[in-house]
């Protein structure tokens, strides 16, 4: 990878049994962490940082922005830790892990920010506790590792491994709002639920403004990763020298085309990348950012990095789960006999059937993978198990059941490695995670983070942003646009509204990747291509692990053939 931080809770001869100094830009050791980093563009201003004091050192790997007009984000946090201990984190601002071994407060930590957009894994097994950003790097040194039945069965159902587990049992990963120390992870406080009454939508409108104004001073030739939905439009039309805008999909399909319509709007240009192999193809170039726990699908845009001729990369992700209510339960009404979700919260959710629904399970394709695998478990009743106890875990930062779905949600986010392929490739905007709006989510009620306030806020800002309407939202009402889709896909003569991402099982099959990737596992060809690419994944990334191919994971032979 080209980004990393590496560490190790012992010295810097400790350091260097795991890992050699020559792989780091710097390596910086204290009287209890030592760590390295390797970023070509640490020091860059709202990018990774690093510090060095008299009494210790801090070290910030990611985007990080913080209060007032300090030029260094490390030296910032190192005064302010030692003069106000952990409470200095809250005002930590960004998508990051932070690093701080400070003599005069008497500890060390590592921190992530406080949605856990930034994954940090970290492992006992050799003796000493070691963390860092590339699991495959973290989970190295263990000397038997043992493969997790659970999250491996949570990410073959779900997409998704839940929690802090991983598909490796002796690692571990920071809880969301965490820290962890030399012999424990300690629960912040940073991410609790208090809906309070205030102007939701100009609030949000102040707060985008100021986010964005801080994300505009990320440096070089900038774009975007555009769709012609809500969530990126809003960088187009505040960050005013975006210059470059892509998106993955046919030159005449619907997305691309208002995509299109958007760049053209805010004078930026725009590149359609077509849907050849490389759009699903899953190599160690996706695999590696999945980090074994989310699917390597949500990468849209890794086999057209290397056209992508930007330094900076905006992108919208995650809005609607932060601004949106991606994750609240919607009411729904009975039209033409189809439950159509309506702009109402459900009064009464199921959280698990939520949650399920949410994380896009399908009973019928986890019983056809059961069917032809060695698992020997119910996945009905598995995953079931799995979201309850979830849901149970993410109790204490939320009051309602609603929040605590969105809690959930935030906590197990499928997609983020979209985000770390990008961050990895690019200086890179995370909008989303701005610790203003982050807060402005917890303080406002569920019932108020909707697409209409969201759209209000946007208006605020520029009166013209819905010029051109996202093509299968024609209306501001989301029963209207549920009612329109309805009758598109039961109306011969009309044309359905087409999904925003290309057909996978149509990739899939053209470009024979049965063939290509499943050769040696035939039992599993009729599975949905969704689930294959989940298997792939899996094999893929334990490749990237073990640096070594043909390790093969028991469970995914023909039930005939079962291992232990």
């Amino acid at each position: 990878m080209n980004r990393e931080l590496f560490g190790v809770f012992g010295s810097i001869e400790t350091f260097d049994r795991f890992r050699s100094s020559d792989e780091f830009d710097e390596v910086l050791a204290g009287s209890t962490i030592t760590v390295g980093i390797r970023d070509s563009d640490l020091g860059t201003h709202g990018w990774s940082a690093r510090y060095a004091g008299d009494d210790g050192y801090c070290v910030i790997w990611g985007e990080v922005y913080v209060p007032g007009d300090a030029s260094n984000a490390a030296q910032w946090l190192l005064e302010r830790y030692e003069a106000d201990g952990r409470e200095a984190l809250s005002e930590l601002n960004g998508s990051y892990v932070a690093v701080l071994d400070s003599a005069a407060a008497d500890e060390a930590i590592v921190a992530t920010d406080v949605v856990r957009s930034r994954e940090c894994f970290y492992t006992d097994d050799p003796g000493v506790r070691l963390f860092g950003t590339d699991p495959a790097e973290v989970s190295r040194p263990i000397t038997d590792p043992r493969l997790d039945r659970n999250g491996i069965l949570e990410f073959l159902h779900l997409g998704v491994t839940l929690g802090e587990k991983t598909g490796v049992g002796e690692l571990s990963r920071l809880p969301i709002d965490s820290a962890l120390t030399v012999d424990s992870v300690d629960s912040l406080e940073r991410f609790v639920y208090q809906p309070q009454e205030f102007d939701y939508a100009t609030e949000l409108a102040e707060r985008l403004e100021r986010a964005l104004r801080r994300r505009s001073s990320l440096p070089g030739t900038k774009g975007v990763l555009l769709s012609a939905g809500y969530d990126s439009r809003i960088i187009l039309s505040q960050v005013s020298d975006v210059d470059h805008s892509y998106t993955v999909g046919s030159p005449d399909a619907q997305e691309v085309q208002g995509a299109k319509r958007l760049a053209d709007q805010y004078d930026a240009s725009h590149t359609a990348f077509p849907p050849d192999e490389r759009y699903l193809r899953a190599d160690e170039s996706k695999i590696r950012y999945s980090q074994g726990i989310k699917e390597s699908l949500h990468i849209h845009h890794a086999g057209y990095t290397d056209e992508m001729e930007v330094d900076t990369m905006y992108h919208g992700l995650l809005c609607d789960t932060f601004f949106r209510g991606h994750f609240t339960a919607q009411d729904s009404v009975d039209v033409f006999g189809k439950r159509v979700p309506i702009s109402r919260l459900d009064p009464d959710p199921d959280p698990i059937e939520s949650l399920l629904e949410k994380f896009g399970y399908s009973r019928g394709a986890s019983l056809e993978l059961a069917e032809r695998t060695s698992f020997d478990v119910d996945p009905e009743s598995f995953v079931r198990e799995a979201i309850d106890a979830e849901f149970d875990a993410r109790g204490d930062r939320a009051r309602t059941v609603q929040n605590t779905l969105t809690c959930v949600g935030i906590a197990n986010q499928p997609s983020i490695p979209f985000h770390n392929h990008l961050s990895d490739q690019f200086v890179t905007s995370f909008l989303a995670t701005d610790r203003e709006l982050v807060d402005w989510h917890l303080r406002t009620p569920p019932e108020h983070r909707t697409t209409e306030t969201f759209l209000q806020a946007c208006k605020q800002l520029d009166g013209d942003i819905l010029r051109h309407r996202p093509p299968d939202r024609p209306y501001d009402t989301m029963l209207f646009n549920e009612i329109e889709r309805f009758v598109r896909r039961k109306t011969p003569l009309l044309s359905s509204f087409q999904p925003p991402w290309p057909d996978r099982r149509t990739l899939f099959e053209r470009h024979d990747f049965d063939r290509q990737l499943l050769a040696d596992a035939e039992h599993v060809h009729d599975l949905p291509a969704r689930h294959k690419l989940r298997l792939i994944d899996l094999r893929g990334w334990l490749e990237c692990w073990t640096g070594s191919r043909g390790r093969s994971i028991p469970w995914l032979s023909p039930p005939q053939s079962t291992i232990g």
